[in-house]
């Protein structure tokens, strides 16, 4: 008989799909966690953000400021980095992958922090350098900490959270940022046991994928309305969504 994947004692787990700038979807997933959590009591509760917080929704600064300033009281949280993310920090850095953020809705979270004319792509394709200038002048130094802090994947019993996912067959301590932020087919098509169940976003679906390695909980919030959250409590698993 295998064996299914179970959470520390007393602990109860919630992860968190991709946000992309729906702040009111995920202050409206925070309550009924709250909620959840005060009609069933457990002596430790760990909330799991699973990264991309930015990009695409209307208010990408607006969750980063949500996130840091009024954490979900009573909770471990644990908070990923995902590969918008990665964009927003390699675009800071040295303006890496400007082109391919912008083409990626990166203009919403640059309109977000107040960039004239970032939500307009193409015209501020053309003016990369100003636009990267203007977005250094206005991220507030609490949030490059923030993004800068972001974890790459988070253990707990026999789940392991990260935002895109694992190379099969390479060990846990070898596995590279790069995949954990970015990979897709070889680890969505792979039947690899990677030892713990893994907990992924990052692969857009219109409802939760399980796998017997794997589940997604990437359900498109920006545009269909819909913020997955998984819940694991022992041996149990069930979703709550707005």
């Amino acid at each position: 008989m295998v064996r299914k994947p179970k959470t520390p004692d007393g602990t109860r787990i919630y992860a968190i799909g991709d946000v992309h700038g729906r702040l009111d979807l995920l202050q409206e997933l925070h309550q009924d966690i709250t909620r959840d959590m005060a009609e069933k009591p457990m002596p430790r509760g760990v909330l799991v953000h699973l990264g991309d917080y930015v990009d695409r929704g209307p208010a990408s600064r607006q969750v980063i400021d949500y996130l840091i300033e009024r954490p979900l009281s009573g909770f471990e949280t644990v908070n990923l980095k995902g590969n918008h993310e990665d964009f927003v920090v390699r675009f800071h850095d040295s303006g890496d992958l400007g082109e391919s953020w912008l083409m990626n809705s990166g203009g919403a979270t640059l309109a977000s922090y107040g960039v004239a004319g970032a939500d307009d792509t193409f015209d501020a394709l053309w003016r990369l350098d100003d636009i990267r200038a203007e977005f250094l002048d206005c991220l507030p130094q609490s949030h490059l900490v923030f993004f800068r802090g972001l974890a790459l994947h988070h253990r707990e019993g026999d789940y392991l959270f990260v935002h895109a996912g694992l190379r099969p067959g390479v060990a846990l301590e070898q596995q590279s940022a790069e995949d954990r932020m970015w990979i897709r087919d070889e680890f969505l098509f792979s039947e690899f046991d990677f030892g713990p169940m893994v907990i992924h976003g990052h692969t857009p679906r219109p409802a939760p994928v399980l796998r017997a390695n794997r589940i997604g909980i990437d359900t498109m919030a920006y545009r269909t309305g819909c913020l997955t959250c998984l819940v694991l409590e022992g041996e149990d698993r069930r979703f709550i969504s707005t």
